[in-house]
């Protein structure tokens, strides 16, 4: 498919891998928890297999418990991630560290390019959030690692009552979006790292073809061949940043003239 970033009016958002940097912000943490383990335990020590061993095992918690509790707040789904994480590793889970971890996502900093890369998208679209967290939660995110984003809506778990990928979340920005903005579901455009929730999401939903922000990670949320063969996922742009959408963007804006 040819991406025409010209034919949307608004963007709505994954943030979390897509545009925070939540596994720096996670691994510190779960790493330290990993120092639980006997001494000369392999899995003690911080490279590159076992941060990818400890994300997988919190991506896999964390969309289990948020399934099983869809009504619970975000801090204390982490809360349960982190202890579920404790009792795979065989290890004692501090409860200072896990209300720390539950409440440490509005620290998780933001990629480099995120900041600015919204502001040019902010030039040509409205911009949304569709977050699987809770208000408090990202508004520590917005004032702090987002600072200088303009955001013309947040929709959280917390105000949906649901997690994703529940489809009432995804319908929820199509609704707001058409009464509060008059933008339709042909004019939304879908922008996240995520591919088995949220690009998956967008191809069952009937949404466009969403922009895939190929994050570099050691977890990347599916695996594409895979999903893009079984017909689950159908990408309209790949871009490695944020920044190099911003820049396609803008020139694809600039050419119009």
């Amino acid at each position: 498919m040819v991406f025409n970033p010209t034919e949307f009016k608004g963007l709505f958002f994954d943030i979390y891998a897509t545009l925070i940097d939540w596994e720096s912000g996670i691994c510190p943490q779960l790493l330290k928890l990993s120092q639980n383990l006997p001494s000369g335990d392999a899995r003690r020590e911080d490279n590159a297999e076992n941060r990818k061993k400890l994300l997988q095992a919190y991506a896999k918690h964390e969309k289990a418990v948020e399934h099983e509790n869809p009504k619970l707040p975000y801090p204390q789904i982490l809360e349960e991630v982190y202890s579920r994480i404790a009792s795979d590793l065989r290890v004692s889970a501090d409860q200072a560290d896990k209300k720390a971890f539950g409440r440490s996502i509005g620290e998780w900093p933001a990629f480099p390019d995120t900041v600015k890369a919204m502001q040019l998208l902010a030039k040509h679209y409205k911009l949304f959030v569709l977050s699987n967290v809770d208000n408090a939660s990202f508004d520590r995110t917005r004032t702090g690692p987002l600072n200088g984003v303009h955001w013309d809506g947040i929709y959280t778990a917390e105000q949906i009552g649901s997690y994703k990928p529940n489809p009432k979340n995804y319908q929820h920005v199509v609704t707001r979006l058409d009464e509060d903005f008059g933008i339709k579901k042909d004019e939304i455009l879908l922008v996240a790292q995520s591919l088995d929730i949220d690009h998956a999401s967008a191809k069952a939903l009937g949404f466009k073809p969403a922009v895939w922000i190929a994050r570099k990670s050691a977890f990347m949320g599916g695996n594409r061949a895979q999903l893009e063969a079984e017909g689950l996922i159908e990408l309209g742009a790949e871009f490695s940043t944020l920044g190099d959408m911003a820049e396609a963007v803008e020139e694809a804006f600039s050419d119009r003239k």
